[in-house]
This record gives C-alpha cells, sequence and structure tokens, in this order.
C-alpha cells in the first residue's frame, strides 16, 4: 500500500478553487482544474510516493500486473486496470456527450486506425477500444442533464415555453403530455425512442441560420416562463438560459430540453451506461469509470462534434432519473453503490459514533486492488504491508495481495473505496 498523488487535468469548464482546495493546495489554482485522475490510463497514470521517490502506477503495473491486479482481475481483463477514479470539478458545463458500447468502441477505434486518423487528432472519437460506463457520485450539491425523458413529459416542458416555433417539433413527439396518454408500454416506449431519435437528429442538424432564430425563440420562452410563474419546470428552464447564454446558437441549447434535469446532493449518484447522452452542469463529485476516454460530443462545445457518429451510438429510449440513479446496499459503515459494470466496484465508508476509536475491518466485496480516497476527516488505513494516515484529498493504492484493509478514525471520516466489479 503506497499514498498516491492523482493527476491534474485542467481544461476550461473546471475549478480554480475546488480541486486545489480539496488537495490542500494553494487557491486560487493558475488554471481551472478540471479533473483529478487516480488510476493508470496511459494518458495521464496517477503516481505512487514510496521511499525512494515517486513512480508512475502504470509503471508498478507494467512491472507486475499479476501481483499488483492479482489473479482474478488479471485473468478478466488482462494486463490493465480496468477502472478509472476522477474527483471532477465543473465550474461550467461540460460538453454534452455519450460513450460508446464495448462493441462500438472496438468497431470505432478500428476503423479510424485503419483510416490512418492518429490517437491525439482533435477529430478522432475513438481513443482506445473500451466502452465507458461511468458512476458519479456528488461530494458536494451536483447538477446534471442525463438521459432522454419521457415524451409525454418532454411535451408538457415545450407547452409551457409557450413559444410557436417549437410547435411542429412537438408533434414529433406526438403531441400528447403525460396526462393524455396511459403509462408506457413497451410499444409506447419504442414511440417515444422513435419521436426523440427524430426531434434530436432534426435539432442537430439544423442549418445556422434555423438554430439563429429557434434558440432566441426558446430563450425568450424561458425567460417569460420564469416571469410569469414560478412553475414545476423553473429549473429546466433557467438551465437552457444558462446554456444559450454560454453558447448562443448551439444545437445542444435545444438538446438540452430532451433530458432529465438532475440534482443530486452529497453521497447520492447517477449511474451511466453506454450510449447515455448528458452532461455535468456544475459541483464537484467522484466519478468512477471503466478505464477509457472514449467521449463522441453533442453540442456545448467548440469540440469536434461528428453527427453521424453520435447518432449511431445514442440511446433514445426513454428513461426516468430515478431508473439512473443506482441501488444502494448498506453492509455496517459501508455502502455501496450497485451498477451492472464488470469493471468496477465503488462504495462508501463512513466512520462515525460507534465506530470511531478502534479498528474496523472494512467489509471485502472484491478480489483485486483497491483505490481509496478520504473526503472527509482523517482515517488510518492497515494492510498487510503497513499502515498510512488518509487525509481529506488524499488517496492510496492497496494491491490485490496487500488487503484486507482495517480502518481506524477518532473523528467522523468519509472514505470511498473503489475496485474491481463483483
Amino acid at each position: 500500500m503506497e499514498p498516491l498523488r492523482g493527476a491534474i487535468r485542467t481544461y476550461a469548464w473546471g475549478s480554480r478553487t475546488a480541486i486545489a482546495e480539496f488537495t490542500g493546495r494553494p487557491v486560487p489554482a493558475a488554471h481551472p482544474e478540471a479533473e483529478l485522475w487516480l488510476g493508470a490510463h496511459p494518458g495521464d497514470p496517477a503516481w505512487l510516493e514510496t521511499a525512494t521517490g515517486e513512480v508512475s502506477l502504470l509503471e508498478v503495473l507494467t512491472a507486475d500486473w499479476e501481483g499488483q491486479l492479482g489473479p482474478v482481475a488479471h485473468a478478466r481483463f488482462g494486463d490493465r486496470l480496468p477502472f478509472l477514479v476522477k474527483v471532477l470539478a465543473a465550474d461550467e458545463p461540460l460538453s454534452l456527450q455519450a460513450h460508446p458500447s464495448a462493441m462500438q468502441a472496438i468497431e470505432g477505434y478500428e476503423r479510424e486506425e485503419r483510416l490512418g486518423v492518429p490517437v491525439s487528432s482533435p477529430i478522432r472519437n475513438y481513443r482506445d477500444t473500451s466502452h465507458k460506463p461511468e458512476l458519479l457520485v456528488a461530494l458536494q450539491p451536483f447538477e446534471a442533464l442525463a438521459g432522454f425523458r419521457p415524451a409525454a413529459r418532454t411535451v408538457e416542458l415545450l407547452r409551457a415555453l409557450a413559444v410557436s416555433d417549437l410547435d411542429p417539433f412537438i408533434d414529433l413527439l406526438g403531441g400528447q403530455t403525460a396526462g393524455d396518454r396511459p403509462a408506457l408500454d413497451p410499444a409506447d416506449a419504442q414511440s417515444d425512442a422513435d419521436g426523440l431519435r427524430a426531434l434530436f437528429t432534426t435539432w442537430i442538424t439544423a442549418p445556422q441560420p434555423d438554430l439563429d432564430v429557434l434558440v432566441p425563440a426558446v430563450l425568450e420562452g424561458a425567460i417569460q416562463y420564469l416571469h410569469s410563474e414560478a412553475g414545476e419546470f423553473a429549473a429546466e428552464a433557467k438551465t437552457v438560459l444558462e446554456l444559450g447564454e454560454r453558447y448562443p446558437g448551439d444545437a445542444g441549447v435545444l438538446a438540452a430540453l430532451l433530458l432529465n434535469r438532475i440534482s443530486l446532493a452529497p453521497g447520492e449518484a447517477i449511474f451511466l451506461p453506454a450510449g447515455n447522452l448528458h452532461t455535468y452542469l456544475h459541483g464537484v463529485g467522484l466519478e468512477v469509470m471503466a478505464n477509457s476516454d472514449n467521449v463522441l460530443r453533442g453540442g456545448l462545445t467548440p469540440k469536434h462534434v461528428d453527427v453521424p457518429e453520435l447518432l449511431r451510438v445514442l440511446d433514445f429510449t426513454p428513461t426516468t432519473e430515478q431508473a439512473l440513479r443506482p441501488a444502494i446496499h448498506s453492509d455496517g459503515p459501508e455502502v455501496v453503490y450497485q451498477t451492472p459494470a464488470e469493471e468496477f466496484a465503488v462504495s462508501r465508508l463512513t466512520l462515525d459514533g460507534a465506530h470511531l476509536g478502534h479498528e474496523l475491518d472494512a467489509p471485502a466485496h472484491h478480489d483485486g486492488p483497491q483505490i481509496l480516497l478520504c473526503t472527509e476527516g482523517s482515517v488510518t488505513v492497515h494492510a498487510k504491508s503497513g499502515s498510512l494516515i488518509l487525509r481529506r484529498g488524499e488517496s492510496a493504492w492497496v494491491p490485490s495481495d496487500d488487503g484486507p484493509i482495517r480502518l481506524l478514525a477518532q473523528q467522523q471520516a468519509v472514505l470511498f473505496r473503489s475496485t474491481i466489479g463483483l
């Protein structure tokens, strides 16, 4: 077990304060810090702080894959750490995006290799052959858009904005509100998906002159809606106004009207499978995903948007906020976020009350390496090779053969644990 120093990624949408303050460095940072990577992704591996100096986690794994990962993880995932842990800090919205399935990632990567598109190219869609399911757990209040909401509910939103220019598009969704139709059966869900695909495709492929008329009309409708009443769609109206201000004339502003608007309190989470269109709006969260950097963008960005490839990847099946929230299983002080991902498992250990002042065996739900991240207080971690103290913002790498771990806290502490899926 060794302390782990994450790699900081700077993007324009990041924060000059959140990650710096979290990791105990001077505030403000010189540049907006968007992500703290804790893993062995070749693009930016984390660093182990050993007695002889820092060494890349990727180097350590390359030298001893089976010993570090353990025989089970090595047999399942080969010579790679299958998950990547990030602390994400969004002061501004991220691009509207989706991630491919495993098969789509392999096909896309091989296709771009045949075409000779450099992996570093800004128009490259697939930088590796992995899919990228991801779990986001809020560390602070967190705002997001994710998943196409049921069409009838979107019809209600579009009608509430009272923008006549939207009327033809409402017809693409069938024009019925939730009160006009019975509960969805599979045929209705397919009809919704077809309507959502038609509407999204129409908007994202619209000529810029058309967008320059429609987007301002929608923004004016949102202003009037907020002035006239504090209605049920206030959060959606405010969000579209904020996006429209940052990205005038962007089709992604319209696409945002089709997605579930989600607010997460600290500790709450959403799980995003392949094909889920989403953007993170604001907040600080822990993100754990398959070890991939494949992103298909759909707007709200100056970066490359490959519309045909995005449409190939997107899943237009309607979903709800509740369906995106993972089931939670409690085992003593540990809360496990249950997802179908094979590459990772994530849990939160809260040490307080009766758990303080004496050693506690961390429940064992895994057979592989662990990345630990302390997000509150401080905790002493005991493993076979020794002990270390993790304070807020500090993390550790625990090789497979160094567990199980025991924990000791004198005051309330919160520790997140990421490992391979069951």
